[in-house]
C-alpha cells in the first residue's frame, strides 16, 4: 500500500504575501518558478505531495528534467512516487481543449526512463487529478488514452524488457454540489467499470472534493451540505465494496473557499472528520509565518489519518439535503441580480501565477444566469475588498426559513457555522452596501435584511472590531471611491495583507 499523503500543497494563487523563499518578495508566482517552489515545501515544510497544474495554466514541461537535474540529492534521499508526490491536475478535455493532456501523459511516461536511468524508484508520476469529473465514463475514458499511448511508446520507444506503466491512477475532483451529491454513484459505477476494462480492483480510490467553485455557483452553506453528504456517500460506497478511499479537501483560507489556515487546523479537522488530504494553497503557505506554517503541516500528517468519519442518518440526509436547495436558491437569486454592480472590481484583482484566459481554446468558464463568473478566488477577493463577504449572500434569508428541527440538524453537522459566519462578518461594510440600496437595486436591499436576519438567528455581530479590521473597512471605503485600476489594485493588496488571503 501507497503513503497516502495528509497534506498537499497547490498553485492556487490566493496568497496576499510574496513567497518566503523569494529573494525578489514579489507575490507572483511564475511558471518557471513553481519547480523550486515544489521543493521548498517538500523539503522546508515537509508537505507530502504537491499538485502540479496543467488545468487552464501554464505549466512548465519539462518538470520532472529540472527536479532530477536541479534536485538529484534530495530526491535521491526523498523519493518521487514513494516518500514524496508530485501529482498533475490535467485539463478536462470536455471543458476546454486537450492540448496539455497529450503533453503531461507524455510527461508522465518519459520520466519512468528518466527515473530509471537515474536508479530512482522507477514510477515517480502514477496518479493525476481529473478535473469538474461528472461520470465514469471520463475516468475510464482518460486511462484508455492513457494505455494506448503507454503501448504506442513501448514499442517503438521503449525497450522490451523495460515496458511503462500502463493503468493510470484517476482521482475524481468533483465541482459542483450536484455532482457531489451523486459521488458514491460516480464511484460504484467506476468500480464496475474499471474491473471490466483492467480485469482488477484498484488498490484504493481518492476522492477529491472542491470547495471554492461549487461556492462560487450554489454558495458557501449549499457547498457545506454537499461536501458533508459526499464524505457519507464516500464511505457508504467504501464499505459496501470492501474498498479503501481516502477523501481529498480542495480547501482555501477564507472561510467562503473553506477556512484552513495554520491557525484553524484543530477546529477544520473537527468540521470534516474522515477527510484523509487537504490542499494547501498559496496564502496558507506564504501568508504566515513560517515556523507556524511547518507546525500546521505536522499536525495535519499526524492527526488527519486518525480522524473517523460521522455518518449521517437518512432522517437528517434529508432535511439537509431541503436546506442545501433552499441556501443555493437564495444564494444564486441575489447574487445574479447584484453581479452587475460588482463585476468592474474583478478586473482589478492582482494576478498571482501564470493563467491563461478564463474563457478561451485553453480554459473554461462559469455563468451565473446572464452574467459571467469570475475565477474564485478573484470573486473572492473582490467580494471581501468591497465588503460583501459572498458567505453572507442569501444566507440570512435561507436561516429564516428553518423550523427549530431543521437550525438544530444543521449545527449539528455544520459545527463552525456561527464562527464561520463571524469571521466573515468582521469584513462587511454597511456603508457601502447602503450606497449600492440606494442606487435603485432591490436586491440590496434584500442583503442588508439577511444581514439583520444572521444577526438575530446566530448572534453574529456585523462590522469590524479590532483597529486592524476597522483599518479594512477603511482601505474598502477608499476602493469604492476611486476608478483607477491602479490604485484599486493597490488597496486590494493591502486588505489581503490584513485578511491573510488574497481571496
Amino acid at each position: 500500500m501507497r503513503k497516502i499523503p495528509a497534506t498537499m500543497a497547490t498553485q492556487h494563487p490566493d496568497n496576499a504575501l510574496p513567497a518566503y523563499w523569494d529573494q525578489h518578495q514579489d507575490p507572483f508566482i511564475s511558471a518557471y518558478q513553481e519547480i523550486s517552489e515544489a521543493v521548498h515545501c517538500f523539503d522546508e515544510l515537509n508537505v507530502t505531495e504537491y499538485m502540479w497544474d496543467w488545468e487552464g495554466k501554464h505549466a512548465d514541461a519539462a518538470v520532472i528534467d529540472r527536479l532530477f537535474s536541479e534536485y538529484l540529492d534530495y530526491f535521491k534521499k526523498n523519493q518521487l512516487g514513494k516518500e514524496k508526490f508530485l501529482t498533475f491536475r490535467i485539463p478536462n478535455i470536455w471543458e476546454e481543449k486537450g492540448y496539455n493532456l497529450l503533453q503531461a501523459m507524455t510527461v508522465i511516461l518519459s520520466s519512468e526512463d528518466f527515473a530509471r536511468d537515474l536508479k530512482l524508484y522507477k514510477y515517480p508520476l502514477f496518479e493525476v487529478i481529473l478535473p469538474m469529473t461528472e461520470s465514469a465514463e471520463q475516468l475510464i475514458h482518460i486511462q484508455k488514452l492513457f494505455r494506448d499511448l503507454s503501448k504506442f511508446k513501448a514499442s517503438h520507444f521503449t525497450p522490451a524488457n523495460k515496458p511503462n506503466y500502463e493503468i493510470l491512477q484517476m482521482i475524481p475532483l468533483t465541482e459542483s454540489v450536484e455532482s457531489q451529491l451523486k459521488v458514491g454513484q460516480l464511484l460504484q459505477k467506476y468500480l464496475e467499470m474499471y474491473q471490466k476494462e483492467f480485469n482488477t480492483k484498484p488498490d484504493y480510490i481518492r476522492p477529491f472534493l472542491a470547495r471554492s467553485d461549487p461556492a462560487l455557483v450554489s454558495g458557501s452553506l449549499a457547498t457545506v451540505i454537499a461536501n458533508k453528504l459526499a464524505i457519507n456517500q464516500i464511505y457508504e460506497f467504501s464499505d459496501r465494496n470492501n474498498m479503501p478511499v481516502y477523501p481529498i479537501s480542495g480547501v482555501g483560507s477564507l472561510p467562503f473557499r473553506g477556512g484552513l489556515t495554520p491557525d484553524t487546523v484543530k477546529d477544520y479537522i473537527k468540521e470534516y472528520p474522515g477527510m484523509r488530504t487537504v490542499s494547501l494553497q498559496s496564502s496558507f503557505r506564504y501568508d504566515h509565518p513560517v515556523e507556524k506554517v511547518a507546525s500546521a503541516v505536522q499536525y495535519l500528517e499526524k492527526e488527519l489519518p486518525k480522524t473517523k468519519p460521522v455518518k449521517i442518518v437518512q432522517k437528517d440526509q434529508k432535511i439537509l439535503k431541503k436546506i442545501l436547495k433552499i441556501a443555493k436558491e437564495d444564494y444564486q437569486t441575489l447574487l445574479d441580480k447584484i453581479l452587475p454592480d460588482v463585476e468592474p472590481i474583478f478586473a482589478s484583482v492582482p494576478r498571482r501565477r501564470d493563467r491563461r484566459q478564463h474563457i478561451g481554446l485553453l480554459a473554461y468558464g462559469r455563468n451565473m444566469g446572464s452574467n459571467k463568473l469570475p475565477r474564485a478566488i478573484t470573486y473572492t477577493a473582490g467580494m471581501y475588498s468591497i465588503g460583501i463577504p459572498p458567505e453572507l449572500i442569501g444566507l440570512g434569508q435561507t436561516l429564516s426559513k428553518l423550523s427549530d428541527e431543521e437550525l438544530s440538524t444543521l449545527k449539528k453537522y455544520y459545527l463552525n457555522l456561527d464562527t464561520d459566519t463571524q469571521n466573515a462578518a468582521i469584513y462587511i461594510n454597511i456603508l457601502t452596501l447602503n450606497e449600492f440600496a440606494q442606487r435603485g437595486n432591490k436586491a440590496w436591499q434584500e442583503i442588508l435584511r439577511g444581514l439583520d436576519e444572521v444577526s438575530n438567528i446566530l448572534g453574529i455581530k456585523i462590522g469590524p472590531q479590532t483597529a486592524e479590521q476597522k483599518r479594512h473597512l477603511a482601505l474598502s471605503l477608499e476602493l469604492t471611491k476611486t476608478n483607477q485600476k491602479e490604485k484599486q489594485t493597490e488597496l486590494i493588496n493591502k486588505m489581503a495583507v490584513i485578511r491573510k488571503s488574497l481571496g
